[in-house]
């Protein structure tokens, strides 16, 4: 294999594919990435046997040919090159050639031959949403994604396509995150895509308009992101049924400023011990919100002024869970529904149902 190819380029390449690639693997192969150089591009991929990222650059192919170079000392290299011009040979002996202006490196390769095949699977439906769109219905849920493996299912958001309408939930014991959207799509479908998977996308995804192609298959998922494909194995399992659980009933209701209500639990949080948090104690009164925190560390207490509706209550939440279904709404007002002490915090806009959260409340001891 020769080729030469454009500096920037291999770098976004093989940078953004190396994120696919297995730190530590029993396959060596695994923790390089698969180089192919066929007609007039170079194809660059990452695999660790769950999640494959794969692309194609722009490329002067003088010989075609593939290998596998690995991934932390092919990124360190291409990243210090000296010029924008760059050239890579390989010979029989899987020796890799890179020169670029007056620098010059000789490392080993391996064959090609060793690198597992990425999924090739059949499309059973697919969809399109523009990117910005796929962006923040990522965003405003991944963060509810659970990060315990007892329950694999979990790990993952519901996608689920019905009236011409895309959902995705996420929940992990503690909370759950809704964002639904619109799409262009008359088929009924749901699976379940793995955490990390989305984290994964996300970096790739841009705040424009430009088409994100999702082809679905029966235990894999594709998502095409510009020059990008990735690649991924869905969980199986069964979802809980997330519309079972959320209350119609609405006790105590208000509308407040998100930035407000915000910066009051942040005011609470600087007294608070991540490995062992206090809950934060709110108060929902007529005309007020008393919220407080006490720790090891000392108390805290603050008031916001707003109109409630319905019955005074009192709650605790983590402060934690409470800011990040806060900070994803992107609206500069949220609506707040409580059912009782014991019962699930919502959070939801103002007007229309385009996302919704819900933070299980905390335990409270007698204040004395």
């Amino acid at each position: 294999m020769k080729i030469t190819c454009s500096k920037t380029d291999l770098v976004s390449a093989v940078s953004n594919v190396s994120r696919a690639v297995s730190s530590k693997s029993s396959i060596p192969a695994l923790e390089g990435v698969l180089v192919k150089a066929y007609g007039d591009k170079l194809n660059i991929s990452g695999y660790n046997l769950e999640i494959g990222i794969t692309t194609d650059i722009e490329a002067s192919i003088i010989k075609e040919g593939e290998i596998v170079i690995g991934a932390r000392l092919f990124l360190d290299i291409v990243r210090r090159l000296p010029e924008e011009v760059v050239t890579i040979e390989t010979d029989d002996r899987m020796v890799t050639y890179i020169t670029c202006g007056q620098a010059d490196y000789k490392i080993m390769g391996m064959s090609s031959v060793e690198y597992p095949d990425l999924p090739n699977f059949e499309q059973t439906d697919s969809i399109t949403l523009s990117s910005k769109v796929l962006r923040d219905m990522i965003r405003q849920t991944v963060y509810a994604v659970s990060e315990n493996m007892a329950k694999p299912i979990y790990t993952g958001s519901l996608f689920e396509i019905d009236n011409s309408t895309l959902t995705i939930v996420a929940i992990d014991g503690y909370r759950m995150a809704i964002r639904k959207e619109n799409v262009d799509t008359e088929s009924s479908n749901s699976f379940v895509v793995p955490g990390k998977t989305q984290l994964e996308i996300l970096k790739l995804l841009t705040e424009d308009d430009e088409p994100v192609d999702i082809i679905i298959g029966q235990r894999h998922i594709t998502f095409k992101v510009k020059s990008y494909r990735v690649i991924s194995r869905l969980i199986e399992g069964t979802f809980i049924d997330y519309k079972a659980t959320v209350s119609t009933e609405e006790k105590t209701v208000l509308v407040i400023s998100t930035r407000k209500l915000i910066e009051s639990v942040e005011r609470m949080s600087l007294l608070n011990n991540e490995r062992t948090p206090s809950p934060v104690r709110c108060k929902f009164l007529e005309n007020e919100i008393r919220l407080s925190c006490a720790s090891a560390v000392g108390s805290a207490k603050d008031v916001i002024d707003v109109d409630i509706a319905g019955e005074s209550v009192e709650i605790g939440f983590n402060n934690k869970y409470m800011l990040d279904a806060l900070k994803n709404t992107d609206t500069d007002e949220v609506k707040l529904v409580l059912n009782g002490p014991v019962s699930p915090i919502i959070v939801k806009p103002v007007s229309g149902d385009s996302f919704l959260s819900i933070v299980v409340p905390m335990r409270l001891a007698n204040e004395n």
